[in-house]
């Protein structure tokens, strides 16, 4: 049998190859299996700046941050955060955020790099956009022991306007997602801090 396509059947073919081959894109470049790093046309947009203030020392904060790195990660941190390769100071990391209501998952790979007890600083090897560097900085409040942690980062995408939309598409995403870490550690160091 041979099937024989008129010019409608053949546009149907190809806009259906061309509407597939987009949304595997998009899937790609969301969940960080299709980097896109050309290079050419890097804008650059800041992530931040975010601050919590914690009811606890600063070494308790930095402990709460380091742990799932350079400690033993609890149940639900393993399902976050995937430690690839680790040093003294250094740690290689994946970390998986769910995407799209929940149907995918983003899966970006950074180094973490920890100045004890004051510094955290994230660079991005792998994910949605070519470029991320971030930093958590621990300071101390004198007047009640506690800890202010402030974060600021930069996102860097590419290919000029394109690469504008794109950053304007995962940047308050990437933001939601550290404010919603900045929560859990402010709750758990809260929890942990001496009475």
């Amino acid at each position: 049998m041979v099937w024989r396509l008129g010019r409608t059947g053949w546009l149907a073919v190809v806009g259906a190859a061309v509407g597939g081959g987009a949304a595997a894109a998009y899937a790609g470049l969301v969940t960080g299996a299709v980097p896109l790093d050309v290079g050419a046309g890097r804008r650059l947009r800041p992530l931040g700046p975010l601050s919590v203030d914690i009811r606890a020392p600063r070494e308790v904060v930095f402990d709460v941050i380091a742990q799932p790195y350079l400690g033993r990660p609890t149940r639900a941190m393993r399902k976050k955060v995937e430690v690839l390769e680790r040093g003294a100071d250094l740690v290689l990391a994946a970390h998986f955020t769910p995407v799209a209501d929940g149907r995918l998952t983003a899966r970006t790979v950074e180094t973490v790099h920890f100045v004890r007890p004051e510094r955290v600083g994230f660079r991005l090897v792998r994910g949605p956009v070519p470029y991320v560097v971030e930093s958590f900085e621990l300071s101390e409040f004198a007047e009640n022991g506690g800890t202010r942690l402030l974060y600021t980062g930069e996102l860097g995408t590419d290919l000029w306007a394109l690469g504008r939309w794109w950053g304007s598409v995962v940047a308050p995403r990437w933001e939601a997602t550290v404010a919603a870490s900045l929560a859990t550690v402010r709750e758990e160091a809260e929890r942990r801090a001496p009475r």
